[in-house]
């Protein structure tokens, strides 16, 4: 099995729960909240003619007021920590947050310095990590699948409550 055969069933399955839990596709507002821009040129290869993100159901909005989940990259700079809570709120609920690459899931190489308050949970919850520096396009629509196990779980609480 190809590495392309791989891609094509795992975005065949995603683009299923998608559909499933939206009925239309799942829309990601990426926020760069401090990176080094190597996890950017993986969010933007997922876009490119291998992976075509788009035909699995996955858009990626430029407003967060769009947005069904956050893709955030890098350790969480002092100049970005206003930006990202903004960005976050303006989210609507249900909402997903995935920390994406070593750097937003704990701090990486940066850690807790003057300049960074390192990993994203320590500003905003976080539903799922996707680990590397910087994870693969197929590592990232697995951190979705994750997501999007969560999302079910939160609305299934939703509904017990109800």
């Amino acid at each position: 099995m190809t590495v392309e055969d791989e891609i094509e069933i795992m975005g065949q399955r995603l683009n299923d729960r998608i559909n499933k839990i939206f009925g239309r596709s799942l829309h990601i507002r990426e926020v760069d909240a401090g990176s080094c821009n190597a996890c950017e040129v993986e969010v933007t290869a997922l876009s490119n003619p291998v992976y075509d993100i788009e035909r699995f159901g996955l858009h990626i909005v430029a407003s967060p007021r769009h947005a069904d989940m956050l893709l955030v990259t890098g350790p969480v700079t002092r100049n970005m920590e206003l930006a990202l809570l903004k960005t976050y709120n303006a989210v609507p609920s249900p909402k997903l947050v995935a920390a994406m690459g070593s750097c937003a899931c704990n701090g990486g190489i940066f850690g807790d310095t003057y300049a960074s308050g390192g990993g994203v949970d320590r500003f905003i919850p976080v539903d799922v990590y996707i680990p590397g520096c910087p994870p693969r396009p197929g590592a990232v629509i697995f951190g979705i699948m994750v997501a999007l196990d969560k999302l079910e779980q939160k609305i299934r609480k939703k509904e017990v409550r109800a």
